[in-house]
């Protein structure tokens, strides 16, 4: 079973929803597999067809089966309570284009949204309750008072299933509640929904079969969910849904606590005369005596037991970090320099990643298990706590499948040192730029690169609660986790807009030779059209297997951009496909990606697409594209004054990056121009 995190990305020419679905979470069941051209798959593609629409016009729920066994395919959708029709919609056919491509060929897959489920399968599954297949979130930050917290939690939980299983007037079997915490988190929400061919009481119990596992493996957590097929729960102490919580629930207390069940009255042998004061005495030194044996035992086992599920729980339960929108101080993100000493040996050099101007990159291990990268800032660096601090917080509030996580910091005896998770392939250059590791990139991994980034940078453009211009995008700043899926690093020293700004001049261009937009390389001028540019030259490196600024070593050679513009204009655009790839590719999606990155190197940054663009291009054949104009061509390394820039060396995370230069005009070697001031 694989449970990788996904993004979803925005279909503006299909539907106007601004969040038809957020984050996505998958599984991919081994009940099967099948082929292209096989009968199940031409039963599941008639049954997918029609599911999105049927669900967006029946409040949000439809299920229906279709062929006979064993090529049945069985299929539910369920969108959000809060949800309308046009988002749940967009949700659900994002969910029927991304589950073929997440799991190919399963028979079974279901792959959750924040605003939408879907799930088919050749499993007759639909006239059952079973909710397995669990997926298990908790928020990593716990809170001051767990006591208090865990209570209120149960209590808005337990109020919260019983108003959805029974109060839903909509018969949407779907609910939201808020209660009253302290100060520093006023409020917890909470969410909870069946799916609605549910009855009342098998919706009640599938909300309570999940509900009894928080306290199990999220106490004290600031905000966890649990996702299945028939039911769902979530808590955050921050507002998640739309619209106000149908339930204002005041927190319980000592006088409004609900009153206890009625002990049942047991019977009594009357005693003796003789036997009374004998008794009397006995039953009170037992009367003492057998609680507080009795207490202490049970205080003894239930802190065993809590022990004992809080380790599990690091092994079953998935983080899914920090809500970015609610980090107000770096406080939250702070670790102890022992711990982090532990995890790396101390820092040795068996450890080490790589090292760039800002320090040394080390492999750590957390005492439960997690691996990280632990960024170690040299006391060179020029960076000031106080300065580190401001872009720590932009970092944090970055939270995306496809942006490289920050874990946390520490600021300890001059240390300075930065803890993200640990990406185990490296870079993208260290592959497709490396002869003998280049084969290990097929076009589906490096479909699936393109696509990535792309969502990562839609992200920042227009998703995040900020806007933000990457402005240093480049293949040594995308890592490759396990499964090969794209993470954008170094993102923290990005240029921040905010409001509805959406460009604005810098006179400290920052950033890499080869992949900086002219006319932010040559006059300042900055915008998220700039990232779309670099993004363009990243694509053609992809699909080309040649480094742009490679091209700079020789006076003689042509750029990249011009190469690809030749053949393009001369009708032979497959001659500068990477010929790794040999022709184990399909024509109309490798040229349509070039198409895409052409359109993004253009001259006019008007004439650039937008990111948001780009993903409903990517994702979708019927899109049409304009013909693109001649890319703006790269300005050679002696065209420009070498004062024109001020620069440090910088690298990502995971990558080595040794040609370092204090002083460089231009960057041939990528070594990165980065900006180390708050913005």
């Amino acid at each position: 079973m694989s449970v990788p995190l996904l993004l979803f990305f925005f279909f503006f020419f299909l539907h106007s929803s601004p969040s038809a679905a957020d984050t996505s979470y998958h599984i991919c069941d081994s009940t099967g597999n099948y082929t292209a051209n096989s009968t199940y798959a031409t039963n599941l593609n008639q049954i997918l067809s029609s599911l999105p629409a049927n669900a967006s016009r029946s409040s949000g729920f439809a299920k229906s089966s279709f062929g006979s066994t064993p090529n049945l395919v069985s299929a539910l959708a369920l969108c959000r309570g809060d949800t309308n029709s046009s988002s749940c919609l967009s949700c659900l056919e994002l969910a029927i284009q991304e589950a073929p491509q997440l799991c190919p060929y399963y028979k079974s897959v279901a792959i959750y949204y924040d605003r939408c489920l879907l799930r088919y399968s050749n499993q007759i599954f639909l006239s059952s309750t079973d909710n397995s297949d669990q997926l298990l979130l908790y928020n990593v930050n716990n809170v001051s008072d767990p006591t208090r917290f865990d209570e209120l939690v149960g209590y808005l939980m337990n109020k919260t299933a019983d108003s959805a299983a029974y109060n839903s007037s909509d018969k949407l079997k779907y609910s939201t509640a808020q209660v009253a915490f302290d100060q520093q988190f006023p409020t917890i929400y909470g969410l909870e929904q069946c799916t609605p061919d549910l009855t009342d009481q098998e919706c009640r119990q599938c909300l309570a079969n999940l509900i009894q596992l928080v306290p199990q493996y999220f106490s004290g957590r600031q905000g966890a969910r649990i996702l299945g097929v028939r039911c769902n729960v979530r808590y955050e102490v921050y507002t998640f849904y739309d619209g106000v919580s149908k339930l204002m629930l005041t927190p319980p207390t000592a006088d409004n606590a609900p009153a206890p069940a009625p002990a049942v009255p047991r019977p009594v042998t009357p005693a003796s005369p003789g036997e009374g004061r004998k008794k009397n005495s006995t039953g009170t030194v037992l009367a003492i005596a057998i609680p507080i044996g009795t207490a202490l035992s049970l205080i003894s086992l239930i802190g065993l037991c809590f022990w004992r599920k809080r380790r599990s729980s690091r092994k079953i339960a998935l983080p899914y970090g920090t809500h970015g929108e609610e980090i107000e101080n770096v406080e939250s993100l702070l670790l102890d320099l022992s711990t982090l000493r532990v995890a790396t040996d101390d820092f040795a050099e068996v450890n080490k990643l790589g090292e760039g101007g800002f320090g040394a990159v080390y492999k750590g291990m957390l005492p439960d298990g997690q691996e990280i990268a632990v960024k170690r800032l040299s006391r060179h660096s020029g960076q000031g706590v106080g300065e580190l601090k401001n872009e720590l917080i932009l970092v944090a509030k970055l939270q995306h499948k496809n942006l490289v996580r920050l874990l946390g910091v520490c600021l300890e005896a001059q240390e300075k040192l930065l803890v993200y998770e640990f990406v185990p392939n490296r870079s993208l250059d260290t592959i497709l730029f490396d002869y003998d590791r280049r084969h290990e990139l097929d076009w589906g991994k490096r479909f699936k690169i393109i696509n990535g980034v792309a969502r990562g940078l839609l992200y920042l453009h227009e998703d995040s609660q900020v806007k933000i211009v990457h402005r240093d995008l480049k293949a040594s700043n995308i890592l490759l986790d396990a499964d090969m899926s794209p993470k954008i690093s170094d993102f923290g020293l990005a240029r921040l807009f905010g409001g509805d700004q959406t460009q604005g001049i810098t006179s400290r261009v920052v950033g890499t030779f080869g992949y900086m937009a002219p006319e932010y390389a040559m006059l300042g001028h900055i915008s998220i059209k700039s990232d779309v540019f670099s993004f363009g030259v990243l694509v053609l490196e992809i699909l080309t297997g040649r480094r742009n600024s490679g091209y700079f070593d020789s006076e003689q050679a042509e750029d990249l951009l011009s190469f690809t513009w030749e053949h393009w204009t001369s009708g032979t655009i497959t001659e500068v496909m990477d010929p790794f790839l040999g022709n184990h590719y399909p024509r109309s999606e490798v040229f349509r990606c070039i198409h895409i990155g052409l359109l993004c190197v253009q001259e006019d940054p008007v004439d650039r697409p937008s990111m948001s663009t780009v993903v409903v291009m990517l994702s979708s054949e019927t899109v049409s594209l304009e013909a693109p104009a001649r890319p703006a061509f790269c300005i050679r390394k002696s065209s420009i004054p070498s004062d024109m820039y001020t620069s440090s060396s910088d690298t990502n995370g995971i990558t080595s990056n040794k040609n370092s230069s204090r002083s460089a005009p231009m960057s041939p070697n990528e070594v990165s121009i980065t900006e180390l001031e708050p913005r």
